[in-house]
């Protein structure tokens, strides 16, 4: 993995738990050093012990992507530690309890725009400044959008809506960085087995009323996508790439 004898670095955004945990171990077993980020520190402590017994070097930096401060940090306390930084994987997120479009509160839409959206812009903007300016140049951002930048779940329309802005915001990205050799592309990711969608195993409300079982896929699945997008030289990039379960509803009227 290396470029020379140079590490490569990647930062690794809700990191702690499901698919950011499952990607920032399967990258330090790449030879990356990772820096996980998430809100609570026990759960970065527990990868960073993790991925010490693969011998990897992985740091766990606390932090809120919603917040323009605790970001630059987290970029600062990176560059100051590695060097430098490869590989951005924006992966932080969080819904709204699903409940009737018209009864969500303020809070609970700008909760979900400000982690989902704002955090992934923040962190992409730290990162530019970082790719830009090192030496070799460049770097790649990939983004977490999901089957939600493409189709709704039911009362879903903080997720729905700020997955669907993540798309945007990868394209701006890919075009705006393409001068400084910043790659940019999306993962979408349908029901990988996570605390996340253990309510699928139960059932879950679909787009007709009825509520049913869905498929999932292993983590392992999504982790190796990802390694796939990040392991690519920068002349080359995945710009969309998804991966689901193969009957999960999505594709037709569910």
């Amino acid at each position: 993995m290396s470029m020379g004898s140079m590490t490569k670095v990647a930062i690794v955004t809700g990191g702690g738990t499901g698919i950011g945990r499952a990607v920032a171990l399967a990258l330090a077993g790449e030879g990356y050093a990772v820096v996980v980020a998430g809100r609570r520190k026990e759960p970065l402590e527990a990868v960073a012990a993790e991925g010490s017994k693969l011998g990897a070097t992985i740091l766990g930096v606390p932090t809120d992507v919603s917040d323009a401060k605790s970001v630059r940090a987290l970029f600062e306390r990176t560059v100051a530690t590695f060097g430098r930084l490869d590989l951005l994987f924006n992966n932080a997120g969080a819904s709204a309890p699903p409940v009737p479009l018209e009864d969500l509160t303020f809070e609970q839409w700008k909760t979900v725009v400000d982690v989902n959206l704002t955090g992934a812009f923040l962190c992409t903007q730290e990162a530019i400044k970082v790719m830009k300016n090192q030496q070799p140049r460049g770097g790649r951002i990939v983004n977490n959008g999901s089957i939600s930048a493409h189709a709704p779940r039911p009362n879903s329309a903080p997720y729905t809506a700020t997955k669907h802005a993540i798309t945007g915001l990868t394209r701006s990205t890919s075009l705006d960085g393409r001068k400084y050799d910043i790659a940019c592309g999306q993962i979408d990711i349908g029901n990988a087995a996570t605390e996340m969608t253990q309510g699928m195993v139960r059932g879950v409300p679909q787009a007709n009323g009825e509520i049913a079982v869905e498929p999932r896929m292993e983590l392992e699945h999504v982790a190796r996508a990802v390694l796939y997008m990040a392991g690519l030289p920068l002349e080359a990039n995945v710009q969309f790439m998804t991966v689901m379960a193969t009957k999960m509803p999505f594709i037709g009227r569910g």
